[in-house]
């Protein structure tokens, strides 16, 4: 998800990251990373909060974990599949009631901003995309707290679905090349820790 995310912003950030280059000094970008894990704390810690201690699961989620009816809420969790990985914010599971009694995961991501952009969207199907496939299950929505006030905006995860792998193909063959892309200066490089190698 971190290349994901970094392709998402600019995709010579993705391909340098790939490589594992050493980061420059970048204040800004260093302010922006604080912040966006203080708030990931504090939003965890605050979803925590309203769920019981043996409601919160923090083991990894497979589906033997997934059929046991203890828990409600699942933190920091790592979702791995073939092709994909990512470090799911939180889980939120759902019991539905009746015969059925059917499970419904809905995956979490905190951001810090006020205001949610695309690539915050995308960045919540990618972790639906990847928990569907691990667990082959569909997770057809997801919800994204942001802002001062943990606001909670629910998205539709499943019409993103393909974008989603687009993309992820789009940065497989992006890291498999031997050279950088073209640079293209974009909107994020101030904020982006290769600013000076750029």
């Amino acid at each position: 998800s971190e290349l994901f995310g970094a392709y998402l912003k600019c995709p010579t950030k993705c391909f340098l990251r790939s490589l594992g280059d050493a980061r420059s000094e970048n204040g800004y970008a260093n302010w922006v990373n604080n912040q966006e894990i203080s708030y990931l704390d504090e939003g965890i810690t605050h979803l925590v909060e309203g769920v019981g201690p043996l409601e919160v699961a923090t083991a990894p989620i497979d589906s033997k974990v997934m059929c046991s009816p203890q828990w409600r809420l699942a933190v920091r969790t790592l979702v791995r599949t073939q092709n994909l990985e990512s470090t799911v914010h939180a889980i939120e599971r759902l019991l539905a009631e009746g015969e059925e009694k059917s499970v419904q995961l809905i995956p979490i991501r905190l951001i810090s901003r006020n205001k949610v952009h695309k690539h915050d969207k995308l960045l919540l199907a990618l972790d639906a995309l990847a928990l569907c496939e691990m667990l082959d299950c569909e997770v057809r929505t997801g919800k994204i707290i942001h802002g001062n006030g943990y606001v909670t905006l629910k998205v539709n995860t499943a019409a993103l679905a393909s974008e989603v792998r687009r993309l992820t193909e789009e940065i497989t063959v992006l890291i498999s090349k031997t050279s950088p892309p073209e640079l293209i200066l974009n909107r994020h490089c101030p904020e982006c820790e290769f600013q000076t190698q750029c």
